[in-house]
């Protein structure tokens, strides 16, 4: 029964995090597309800076809601830490979705502002894989649950070579004549 709880609390955290991450991502979706589409359709910025103003910025975005709020519940090595490997594999991320426009716009020459957006759409979606995976994996860490009891008891070898539990290790306090009228004497 324990265990189908710990796999329920486990695929639970895992879909909320998914369902949290899909949401700061479709934000930070917008806000790249209305960027990228802003600076290159309209403003004839070429198409990979575009791309590469717009991901700055939803990446702003995106770590904000991330940190903040999708993964708020994992406990991290820091800002500073976690700020540098989430731009690590940002990079990472803007070069899967850089080299998908490429291939389209330089590569099979389709530079209509459709073609551009669904290559776009593309390098963001497998970009986005990349990244819930990398995340989870190095940025925001999961919480390390205590270990059962059983492991925090540390044995207390008496003089007679028996073991038994030192349940002060874990928080409650014994005395040592409780301790010894406890264990068992030989005699």
């Amino acid at each position: 029964m324990k265990s189908i709880r710990d796999t329920y609390h486990r695929f639970t955290v895992l879909i909320h995090e998914i369902l949290k991450f899909g949401i700061v991502g479709g934000i930070g979706f917008v806000v790249q597309l209305g960027v990228t589409d802003v600076l290159h359709l309209k403003l004839g910025v070429g198409p990979l800076t575009a791309i590469l103003i717009g991901y700055v910025v939803a990446t702003v975005v995106t770590f904000l809601g991330n940190r903040h709020w999708a993964f708020k519940h994992r406990q991290g090595k820091g800002l500073q830490h976690e700020t540098l490997l989430f731009v690590v594999l940002n990079v990472v991320g803007l070069g899967i979705q850089e080299a998908v426009v490429a291939i389209a716009h330089y590569g099979l020459h389709q530079t209509s502002g459709l073609s551009y957006n669904v290559a776009n759409i593309i390098g963001i979606g497998l970009g986005t894989l990349f990244r819930l995976w990398s995340y989870r994996k190095w940025v925001f860490l999961a919480v390390e649950d205590a270990p059962p009891i059983a492991e925090q008891v540390k044995p207390v070898v008496t003089g007679h070579g028996e073991a038994h539990g030192d349940v002060t290790e874990i928080g409650q306090e014994s005395s040592d004549s409780e301790r010894i009228h406890a264990e068992p004497t030989v005699g």
